[in-house]
């Protein structure tokens, strides 16, 4: 089993450094390129299914995806982006400011922080760990692709990995990137991480805070 991990194209908030959280925003014009040069690259990677976050910016760039692969796409809630709570809609200089010590935690300690009104990374963890158990049972001889957000991507991989959270910020994650896992019976393996190529070739890849 091949699952094609992919981070949403370019949001109206990726480029003004808000946290968006289960919040709505579109993508960018720069967004909508990066998810037709996503979509090329993947064109003959045996995709068969698609699944995404139902977010604006996650859907967005999966339909796209799915109108060029010819496959089918589904919407499920257990890979939506982590709720910031009172975070939400906030740049970062103002939670620095407004929520210092917990920002200091999230960066250092992520597994530590509840977001006030939202979610802890245990409780992504748990969602995304149910999402990977039911791909395996109900998809597990084909090539899957899900479309989702940094914070539940980089749970995930700790959950395919069973890994502690402790290694929640060792992943990269850039917008519109695809890494590939292997999932075989005795074995599973980050078979390719963040890849970006086919942004680069175009000129379209930028840089995110990592705070994000």
């Amino acid at each position: 089993m091949k699952i094609f991990v992919i981070r949403h194209a370019e949001s109206q908030w990726n480029v003004i450094g808000k946290y968006q959280g289960i919040l709505n925003p579109d993508l960018t014009e720069l967004g909508i390129k990066q998810a037709k040069a996503l979509a090329k690259a993947l064109k003959n990677k045996g995709i068969k299914i698609i699944f995404t976050s139902p977010l604006k910016r996650t859907k967005k760039t999966a339909e796209i995806l799915a109108e060029e692969l010819g496959v089918p796409l589904y919407e499920d809630e257990r890979i939506i982006e982590i709720d910031h709570g009172v975070w939400s809609g906030l740049k970062i200089e103002e939670v620095q400011q407004k929520f210092p010590e917990m920002y200091e935690t999230w960066l250092k300690t992520p597994w530590n922080v509840k977001f006030p009104r939202g979610e802890s990374l245990e409780e992504v963890y748990k969602r995304v760990k149910d999402f990977l158990n039911f791909l395996k049972e109900e998809h597990g001889n084909e090539n899957i692709a899900i479309v989702s957000h940094t914070v539940p991507i980089r749970t995930l991989y700790c959950a395919f990995l069973e890994l502690p959270l402790n290694y929640f910020w060792s992943f990269g994650c850039d917008n519109a990137s695809y890494s590939i896992l292997l999932w075989e019976e005795n074995k599973r393996m980050i078979f390719k991480l963040n890849i970006t190529s086919h942004l680069e070739e175009e000129n379209l890849h930028k840089e995110e805070l990592r705070a994000l």
